[in-house]
């Protein structure tokens, strides 16, 4: 896994986790949550989110308690950062098989058995189940979903798209796979279907393209 005192902003990518170590470095344009307190916020990361940059240095997080609907958005300085944990990081390491006891839980079963379909892929895990390895602190529960990202540079053909998506079809929960590319990210089920128009989401806002790997409006239609 990725360690660092000072985690530079253009290194922290979306769905990183960074360890910040204490609650008091958090920029925010109000107070703190009742439920993100010092206690939680020692032990809990913060998730790189997308947002436009601001200030040198500082990078968009969000801070997330344990049920869905304690999120929070935030920044922090990168000098505050004292480890990053990537999603790739957490695929990598099969970091599930040091939760055994969490094997009972239908989304980590479905990593166990997805795992081995996507070799040779740059995919990582995100959301609760990503969360909950890289911290130890379960927020996942038997209607967790399991969030996953595949890095694709290139483009990928919605062949491609429809025969990875056939390889979760057996699996016992949701499976959502988000598709990461420089320009932004999208869904990969989207990608898969024919819809002309998708859906990619970057710094900037959400945007619609037949050309999601393009760097530039290229592609987008009113």
């Amino acid at each position: 896994m990725n360690h660092s005192s000072s985690v530079p902003a253009q290194r922290a990518r979306p769905h990183d986790l960074l360890f910040i170590g204490v609650a008091q470095p958090f920029i925010t344009g109000s107070p703190l949550p009742e439920w993100a307190d010092r206690h939680w916020l020692n032990w809990a990361p913060a998730v790189v989110r997308r947002a436009a940059p601001t200030n040198p240095g500082h990078i968009p997080v969000g801070l997330r308690g344990r049920t869905r609907s304690q999120r929070f958005a935030a920044w922090v300085h990168e000098s505050e950062v004292t480890a990053l944990i990537t999603p790739e990081s957490l695929a990598h390491a099969r970091s599930w098989q040091q939760y055994r006891y969490w094997m009972g839980f239908t989304a980590i079963r479905a990593l166990h058995t997805l795992a081995p379909r996507l070799e040779g892929r740059a995919w990582g895990i995100t959301g609760s189940v990503g969360f909950s390895l890289a911290s130890g602190i379960r927020v996942l529960t038997q209607a967790s979903d399991l969030d996953l990202l595949i890095r694709q540079p290139e483009p990928m053909s919605r062949d491609e798209a429809r025969a990875i998506l056939r390889r979760t079809e057996d699996l016992p929960c949701r499976c959502d796979i988000q598709i990461e590319t420089p320009t932004g990210a999208f869904s990969l089920l989207e990608w898969a279907r024919d819809t002309p128009r998708i859906l990619v989401k970057n710094e900037h806002g959400p945007r619609l393209t037949t050309s999601p790997w393009a760097r530039s409006c290229e592609g987008e239609t009113p």
